[in-house]
């Protein structure tokens, strides 16, 4: 098992996150969107929170600022996370907009707040594990689809409340994170989704 374990950072990565949230907002049961606007949407979101910061990973680890996608060291996140910052305003602003997608638009703005907690941790020293950000944002957020919709995805939340378990597990196996550093990640993940769920439902 602890050889399997390590998936589920990958499959979990913080930088797939956005696009499974877009997939599940577009293609679950309440969708009432056109095949044609379902895929625009999602390849613009792609673009910004998955093809651009594997583009700028790439150049950074070119000139010696990353070592790998796992960011591990505190040095090496305060980039990716300025970037990835900058890149979700321009989503929100110039393409997931209130108007039109507000459960989408208050999903992003919450990873905008958790991003920039974990960025403000760094200047103290501190280390959250975004893969734990990640998920527990996925869940609150497929949670919350479910009650604005009042759509039945047992299965999906249950599914989701098992792996932020293999995940913590798998950053622990591979010596990622602390305890303690896995709990801070699951707070600002969680954190802002529920507060801006009182935007929306």
């Amino acid at each position: 098992m602890k050889k399997l374990l390590p998936l589920f950072s990958y499959i979990f990565h913080p930088i797939f996150i956005p696009v499974y949230a877009t997939l599940f907002f577009l293609f679950s049961n309440h969708s009432y969107f056109l095949n044609s606007e379902k895929y625009l949407v999602l390849l613009h979101v792609s673009i910004f929170t998955l093809l651009i910061p594997l583009l700028f990973f790439f150049l950074l680890r070119a000139t010696g600022k990353i070592g790998s996608i796992m960011a591990p060291l505190l040095s090496e996140r305060k980039i990716p996370l300025v970037i990835q910052t900058f890149l979700i305003i321009l989503l929100v602003r110039k393409s997931i907009t209130i108007e039109r997608y507000p459960e989408l638009h208050f999903f992003l703005l919450g990873a905008l707040f958790s991003t920039l907690m974990a960025l403000l941790l760094l200047f103290v020293k501190t280390k959250a594990s975004l893969h734990m950000m990640g998920i527990s944002a996925l869940t609150i957020f497929v949670l919350g689809l479910s009650m604005h919709f009042q759509t039945q995805n047992l299965f999906a939340i249950a599914f989701l409340t098992v792996m932020n378990g293999f995940v913590a597990s798998s950053r622990l196996v591979m010596k990622a994170h602390t305890a303690r550093e896995l709990n801070i990640g699951l707070l600002i993940g969680i954190v802002p989704q529920i507060l801006f769920l009182y935007l929306w439902l």
